[in-house]
């Protein structure tokens, strides 16, 4: 199918109009359609009379886009600048007469036609700063490069802004080019010679590409969009440019660079430029005050353009008026930079495809973008006909009649006053689509200010003292947010506590735009900080010390199904390699993103129980699960960042063992881990590294660095405190064990408190060694073997019993229950049944971590009757839902009375409890009950017991339970 036979619309030529010479030979529709486009456009019409003979050979050929740039532009690499100015004008003449044809007959879509142009403007870029680096170079004026340096085109680069970069150009489009070179590749003393050089061929190029000649131009340039444009060259240094951006940069320039892209010269060292930029484009939490920027900019741009009032298509600037072209990029590119930097997929460069992954992703809905994406084709097509009238940048339907008609011509219709109405439609739809979103505030329904007691307004006015409202931005903002708070705190049970602890989480803010911004715009944000306000003063201070936690609410999972621990260790080690390969990255922004992934997983799952979505059984997995991930995904990082001084891991690698609650998957909110680190040299005395190690000592090193990663505070703030006393010999023994160490330490000096505590060990992450893949799965199963060996033989000593009996004197000696409400320490409480639970695991040789489950194996081997092992578990599952409750609310002493009544509320509804009496009661007899059993079974075991055996189990027991 030819040209002619695909083309799908006509211009409604104007009566009278010329017939070009072309025309008559032509098929009728093309004959047609050429008549239409000189008959409305003078422009097209003198493109015809001078490329006629060509235009009739290429309509022949029939070329793609991609072709005919490439056609009209082959071999001009080889032309002296004066003749490839004459080539490129050329160029320009033929690519801008088939685009037009092409568009105005259906064609190509707009993809097509702004694809062409694109194309046509990056290699006409190319050939211009190319041949004068090339001039700079023969003349001797350029210096050469630093040895080993290749640097293409000198190492001069453009960068594509706007719609070049997002392959959009319009018609008569200007090209915005940022123009920078490669300082690497010049030595100092070389470079002042250098930058002298390219700042002439950066001149030169751009007035080869937009002088107006009697051949035309080929693009109008601009280079003001670079750094600090009016103090500085029209090049300057990739180093001096990130400079510039770390230091000054702001927020319409983040907004410029989500569509930057290297077009011509040095492609590699624009590709690095850009790459070694993007943590400032893209920043790694939701940024929603770059809404307010936003409204700031259009307010701006509508003011100094005097586009207000009526929407009218006569005289309407289709870019910059209401409901025009700039309102649909704003939408999609702010949408963008709130929500880009934490997921890529949210970056495309171009406006539709950009509708399109926000839509993907839930960020807008799909029947907007699908909406938002046909106005943008149907607005860009009316920009290009303005523009093909008399190849004039400007956007505006003119408000002449003739030159109306003529619009409306090329637009294929000869009804004005019908296709303006559509018109006006269509930008009134537009502006109604994306007004709300552009304009901060707008989407929350006002709240009025409630009624407040003279205490509650001096709270409220020492507000405006605190650090987060110390700038003028800041307290403009908190200004549209403020009513809308203190109706949530007004609506909680206790508005007192409530507007207590609101006051304690502005007050620990550092800085308030970026979080008041997020209210702004998310106005549910608010109710759910009223409710922890309300309700955990725990939490509420954890919001206040990470409060970019509240990214993961906005960002559309946030009350999704709980993803499990194998997604969520991909997740946090896809997280990792991402931020290590990352140019701004590195080891220690890797421990910095593990830290802010976990503060946000951690706070989910702490709102999840807080609103009742999960109880305290399924919260403490969810609290294992991410901290298994975090081990899991740390430890070999933080392996191969030893490996660079030392070597790789020698042997089969080690094994981390989460003991205790993390082994029994039973943490709460402010848990610590138990760690001990296994290895397996192998045979393999020492590593092969610049810097080896002997085994022993590399494992010990690479435990304190594992520990390290975990516990270290950094700007992120921290982890998880490490505990390491569960290790064999406690305090005094090596970070890390053999596994053949760890063997005979188990079988033959073990205390029967460390053969209960290995009745929850857990191979929670894996160090690869030097070793044939596969090596690491096998040494967690050899542990997990050894595990049930140590437990299957040392449980049946007679000792067990007696040891756990002086081991309950001695721990209700040492901590004595803190306070009435006291879940954890103490007779018949959830270390007491614990406690024996895994004794319970140890003599019946069971592999069960948990105590439910342990519980449950000592039942089966006839250690202890049916009706106690139910009334323990029932006792455990509650003292639990008060435990892990409780450290949801409060990191001290559960203390009723200071944790106010919207915590007690919280603790009466997970434990089913009526009344705090209700309470109080339930827990002194599940307590007395759950001890009485407890005793019962020691104290039976101790007048049956036999003498004691020789060896570790004549000590007394020492470490922690």
């Amino acid at each position: 199918m030819d040209f002619a036979d695909r083309i799908t619309r006509l211009p409604a030529a104007p009566m009278g109009a010329p017939v070009p010479p072309l025309a008559p030979d032509a098929p009728p529709p093309l004959a047609a359609l050429i008549a239409g486009a000189a008959g409305c456009s003078p422009y097209l019409a003198g493109l015809l009379e001078r490329e006629g003979d060509w235009l009739a050979g290429a309509l022949r050929r029939d070329p793609g886009p991609a072709a005919l740039v490439a056609q009209e532009t082959e071999g001009l690499e080889s032309l002296p600048p004066a003749d490839l100015a004459v080539a490129l004008r050329r160029a320009k003449r033929r690519v801008a007469l088939f685009a037009a044809l092409a568009d105005l007959g259906g064609v190509w879509d707009l993809d097509a036609v702004t694809g062409a142009l694109t194309d046509l403007a990056d290699r006409a870029t190319d050939l211009a700063l190319r041949v004068h680096v090339a001039d700079e170079a023969r003349r001797g004026r350029l210096p050469a490069p630093r040895p080993g340096a290749e640097p293409v085109a000198g190492g001069l680069f453009a960068l594509a802004m706007g719609k070049m970069g997002a392959r959009e150009l319009n018609y008569s489009s200007d090209i915005d080019l940022i123009v920078l070179y490669d300082d690497a590749a010049y030595a100092p003393e070389d470079q002042h010679e250098a930058r002298a050089a390219l700042i002439r061929a950066t001149r030169k190029a751009a007035a080869t590409l937009s002088d107006l000649t009697a051949q035309g131009y080929v693009f109008r340039t601009d280079l003001r969009l670079r750094p600090d444009a009016s103090v500085t060259p029209v090049c300057i240094s990739a180093s001096a440019a990130l400079g510039y951006y770390e230091a000054e940069g702001r927020s319409w320039e983040r907004a410029a660079y989500v569509k930057a892209r290297p077009c011509a010269g040095d492609i590699a060292a624009g590709e690095r430029f850009l790459a070694a930029l993007r943590p400032f484009v893209w920043r790694r939490h939701l940024d929603f005050a770059t809404v307010e920027d936003t409204h700031e900019m259009r307010r701006r741009i509508r003011d100094h353009k005097g586009l207000h009032g009526r929407i009218r298509a006569a005289g309407h600037d289709m870019k910059l008026g209401r409901g025009g072209i700039r309102e649909i990029e704003f939408f999609a590119q702010t949408s963008q930079l709130i929500a880009g930097g934490r997921d890529p997929d949210l970056r495309p460069r171009r406006t539709v495809d950009a509708l399109a992954a926000l839509a993907a992703k839930g960020w807008i809905p799909r029947e907007v973008a699908d909406e938002l994406i046909d106005h943008y084709v149907q607005h860009r097509r009316i920009e290009h006909r303005i523009q093909m009238v008399n190849d004039a940048q400007t956007h505006v339907v003119p408000a002449m009649p003739e030159a109306l008609a003529a619009v409306v011509g090329l637009d294929g219709c000869d009804d004005i006053a019908a296709w303006s109405a559509r018109l006006e439609e269509r930008l009134a739809r537009v502006e109604t689509l994306t007004g709300d979103f552009l304009t901060p505030g707008s989407i929350a329904p006002e709240a009025e200010r409630p009624d407040l007691t003279p205490e509650q307004e001096q709270v409220v006015e020492g507000w405006q003292s605190y650090p987060a409202l110390r700038s003028d931005r800041a307290r403009r903002i908190f200004a549209r947010i403020e009513p809308r708070i203190l109706s949530a705190l007004s609506r909680a049970a206790h508005p007192a506590e409530a507007m207590d602890r609101m006051d304690q989480f502005l007050r620990g803010l550092p800085a308030g735009v970026q979080l008041f911004s997020m209210f702004d715009s998310n106005p549910a944000l608010i109710d759910l900080l009223g409710d922890i306000c309300a309700t955990s003063p725990a939490l509420a201070a954890h919001l206040a010390r990470h409060p970019e936690v509240l990214d993961a609410v906005v960002a559309g999972s946030f009350f999704a199904p709980w993803p499990g621990g194998a997604a969520l260790r991909a997740g946090l080690s896809a997280l990792l390699d991402q931020t290590l390969g990352a140019p701004q990255g590195g080891y220690e922004r890797a421990l910095d993103a593990a830290r802010l992934w976990a503060h946000e997983w951690q706070f989910r799952i702490g709102v999840h129980h807080l609103r009742g979505l999960i109880e305290a059984e399924e919260a403490g997995h969810h609290y294992a699960d991410v901290a298994e991930a975090a081990v899991a995904a740390l430890a070999p990082v933080v392996a191969a960042e030893f490996a660079r001084r030392h070597g790789p891991p020698p042997g089969q690698g080690a094994a981390v063992l989460g003991m205790g609650s993390l082994g029994a998957r039973q943490l709460n909110a402010a848990s610590d881990l138990d760690l001990i680190v296994i290895y397996d040299p192998a045979g393999a005395e020492a590593s092969a590294g610049p810097r080896p190690l002997a085994a022993r000592p590399y494992y010990a090193r690479l435990t304190q660095a594992l520990v390290t990663a975990l516990s270290a505070p950094t700007a992120a703030g921290r982890l998880y405190e490490v505990d390491m006393r569960l290790r064999p010999s406690g305090r005094q023994g090596p970070v890390a064990t053999s596994i053949q160490s760890f063997r005979a330490y188990q079988m033959d000096e073990a205390w029967t408190w460390e053969h209960l505590a290995l009745t929850r060990a857990r191979v929670v992450g894996i160090i690869p060694g030097a070793v044939p893949a596969g090596a690491d799965a096998a040494l967690a199963a050899r542990i997990e073997a050894l595990r049930t060996e140590v437990l299957a033989s040392r449980g049946q000593d007679a000792r067990v019993m007696p040891d756990l009996a002086d081991m309950r004197r001695r721990i209700f000696a040492a901590k004595p229950p803190d306070g009435l409400w006291e879940a954890k320490v103490g007779r018949g409480r959830l270390q007491d049944i614990e406690l024996f639970a895994q004794s319970l695991a140890l003599r019946s040789g069971s592999g069960a971590h948990g105590g439910g489950a342990q519980l449950r194996a000592g039942q089966r081997a006839g250690l202890v009757a049916p009706g106690d092992a139910r009334l323990l578990a029932d006792a455990r599952r509650f003292l639990w839902q008060l435990q892990c409750g409780g450290r949801l609310l409060t990191d001290g002493r559960l203390d009723m009375d200071r944790l106010g009544r919207g915590g007690q509320d919280f603790l009466l509804r997970e434990t089913g409890a009526a009344t705090l009496e209700d309470l109080a009661g339930r827990l002194s007899r599940t307590v007395e009950a759950a001890g009485a059993i407890i005793d019962g079974a020691i104290g039976v075991a101790g007048e049956t017991a036999a003498e004691p055996a020789s060896g570790p189990a004549d000590r007394a027991p020492g470490g922690p339970a």
